[in-house]
């Protein structure tokens, strides 16, 4: 199966402004926008902390392997990041912090190196303008 392609920058910053946009103002983000600003910040973290000592998981959305170390190939990883798409683009965005997140169980974090995604967020590409 070919690598599926990379989301078009200014798509992902737009999908990012109408998510904002619509949880803002009180109202459910599209479906595709919610599917594009997660896809688009997976693929920012992936290039800002490259590797695969770490999966993050946005489900249903998408996962990566990020942060410098050893590659993981097979069946479960030992550092696993999860996360619902909400707490994801809040944690990007920087209106949510990691420990915050951790401490009440909206990320899930396993393995010892898992945490080191914390040192990545917020994403500069998520952040609003």
């Amino acid at each position: 199966m070919p690598p599926r392609r990379r989301t078009d920058p200014a798509a992902g910053r737009a999908a990012l402004a109408a998510y904002r946009a619509a949880t803002e103002g009180g109202t459910a983000p599209a479906r595709q926008d919610v599917a594009t600003a997660v896809r688009f910040t997976l693929e920012e973290l992936a290039d800002v902390a490259p590797g695969h000592a770490v999966e993050v998981r946005v489900p249903p959305w998408g996962a990566v392997q990020a942060v410098d170390g050893p590659r993981h190939t097979r069946g479960t990883p030992p550092n696993v990041v999860e996360t619902d798409p909400a707490t994801w683009l809040a944690l990007v965005g920087g209106e949510l912090g990691w420990d915050e997140a951790a401490a009440d169980g909206r990320v899930r974090a396993s393995g010892e190196r898992a945490a080191e995604v914390a040192r990545h967020l917020p994403l500069q590409a998520a952040r609003p303008r």
